[in-house]
C-alpha cells in the first residue's frame, strides 16, 4: 500500500485513533498539525511521519499550499482524513483544487459544511422528512412570543457554525431558563459576531441520545454502519461523548441511510438523534462529517472507519459489513467522564451507584493503549504541566 494517510489534526484523541486504525493495517500514516502543543497523536508508535504546517485559519492559503507540496513529492496520490471539524471546513472549501493531489470521499464541494451548519443541515432534513426540533430563528416576525408560546423554557441557543462557536464561548450552546438569559445569550453571540437561533429541547436525559455511524461509498449507498446509545456527556447534557455503548437500533438504519443516501453523502458520516422520552420519536440534532470521537469504539466492534475509507479510496474496497448485534462494548474517555459523573451527581441527574454498575463492561479507551501507552503519558504529562502553570498564574 503506496498510498499514504495523511491525517490533519493530532492534538486530539480522534487523530490518534485514526493513526492506530490504519497504522495497525500497515498503512504508512502522517500527522499533520500546525504546532508541537499538545500533539499527542502523534505520538503514537504507529504515526510514520510527522510535518508541521501553516495554520489552517490564520494562514489558510499557506496551509493548502503546504498540503498540495506536500502531495506532489509522494510516489502515489495520499489519503486525506481531516480528524477536526474546523480542518475539514477549510478543506470543504478547497475541496476541488485539493482533490487533484489527495483523495478525499468527498466529491461535493460544500456539501460537508452544509451537514456541519445547523441552519443548511434544518433544510436538508426538513425537505427529506427527517424530524428536526422545532426552531425559531432570531430575526423572524414575533419572534418573543413563538419562544414562549412554541418553543418554551428551558430552550437552547444554537450556532449555525458549531466549530467557530465552540472555539469562541467553549460550549456547543447556551441553556437558557427565562426571556431575561436569553435576550443575554443573544447579545453575547451578537458581540462575538456568531449568528445563532432559538430550539426546543427535546424531552430525555443524556441517554436518549443515539448516533448512526456509517461510511457510504462512491455511489452514495451505505456499504457499512452500526448504532450507539450515548450514557454520558461533557460538558453534561449538550456535550461530547464521554461514556458510549454500541447498541443496536435498527429504525436509526431506516431514518439514518435514506437521508444520507438522499442528500447523495459520501464518505463517513455520523448523525446524532435523540428520542423523545415522551413520544418515543427520533429527532435529527446533528452531524459529524469527520471521523467520531468514540471511532476506537467502532473499530473494536469490527468497524475500522479510517482503513474503510482508505481501502475505497485506493481502488480496493473493503466488503459491506453491518454490526446488527449489541455488543454492549463502551468508549470511555475516562478524563473528561470525571468531570462529567461530577457534575451528574451534583445536580441529581446520576446516582454514584448507577455510575459504578455502568463501568463494568468492555471497554474501548479513547487514549489510553497497552501496546501503545506513549500518547497517554504524554497527554497526562501536558495535563499535569498546564494544572500547575495554572496554580502558579
Amino acid at each position: 500500500m503506496n498510498h499514504k494517510a495523511v491525517i490533519l489534526g493530532n492534538n486530539y484523541y480522534i487523530g490518534l485513533s485514526a493513526i492506530r486504525s490504519l497504522g495497525k493495517e500497515g498503512v504508512h500514516t502522517v500527522a499533520v498539525d500546525y504546532s508541537e502543543d499538545d500533539r499527542y497523536g502523534a505520538a503514537s508508535k504507529y504515526c510514520s511521519e510527522k510535518i508541521i504546517v501553516p495554520h489552517y485559519k490564520e494562514e489558510t492559503e499557506e496551509f493548502i499550499q503546504a498540503l498540495i507540496d506536500y502531495a506532489k513529492k509522494q510516489d502515489k496520490k495520499p489519503v486525506l482524513i481531516p480528524c477536526h471539524d474546523t480542518y475539514l471546513e477549510v478543506i470543504d472549501a478547497h475541496l476541488h483544487r485539493i482533490k487533484e493531489y489527495y483523495l478525499i470521499p468527498q466529491t461535493e464541494q460544500g456539501l460537508a459544511t452544509r451537514v456541519m451548519n445547523k441552519d443548511t443541515l434544518h433544510a436538508l432534513a426538513t425537505e427529506h422528512g427527517v424530524r428536526v426540533p422545532e426552531t425559531v430563528r432570531v430575526n423572524e416576525p414575533n419572534f418573543k412570543e413563538r419562544v414562549e408560546q412554541e418553543i418554551k423554557f428551558p430552550c437552547l441557543v444554537k450556532p449555525f457554525d458549531s466549530p467557530s462557536f465552540v472555539a469562541t464561548f467553549r460550549k456547543k450552546i447556551f441553556k437558557v431558563h427565562n426571556m431575561e438569559e436569553l435576550e443575554e445569550a443573544l447579545e453575547k453571540a451578537k458581540s462575538a459576531n456568531q449568528e445563532v437561533f432559538v430550539q426546543r429541547i427535546i424531552p430525555g436525559f443524556d441517554d436518549h441520545m443515539y448516533t448512526f455511524d456509517a461510511y457510504l461509498n462512491q455511489d452514495s449507498k451505505v456499504t457499512h454502519w452500526t448504532t450507539c446509545q450515548k450514557l454520558r456527556q461533557y460538558p453534561i447534557n449538550f456535550g461530547a461523548s464521554v461514556y458510549t455503548i454500541q447498541k443496536y437500533t435498527p429504525e436509526l438504519f431506516e431514518l439514518g441511510s435514506k437521508f444520507l443516501e438522499g442528500i447523495q453523502y459520501k464518505g463517513f458520516a455520523e448523525i446524532e438523534f435523540k428520542k423523545d422520552e415522551e413520544t418515543g420519536e427520533f429527532y435529527l440534532i446533528e452531524i459529524n462529517a469527520r471521523i467520531t470521537n468514540f471511532n476506537h469504539l467502532l473499530y473494536k466492534v469490527g468497524l475500522n472507519f479510517p482503513y474503510i475509507t482508505y481501502r475505497e479510496m485506493i481502488g480496493d474496497p473493503l466488503e459491506p459489513k453491518a454490526v446488527t448485534e449489541t455488543t454492549n462494548r463502551a468508549f470511555w474517555y475516562g478524563y473528561e467522564d470525571m468531570l462529567a459523573v461530577k457534575d451528574y451527581v451534583k445536580t441529581g441527574q446520576l446516582k454514584s451507584s448507577e455510575v459504578v454498575k455502568s463501568l463494568f463492561r468492555p471497554k474501548a479507551y479513547a487514549i489510553w493503549s497497552l501496546s501503545d501507552p506513549k500518547p497517554a503519558f504524554v497527554f497526562m504529562k501536558t495535563r499535569i504541566g498546564k494544572l500547575f502553570g495554572q496554580r502558579k498564574g
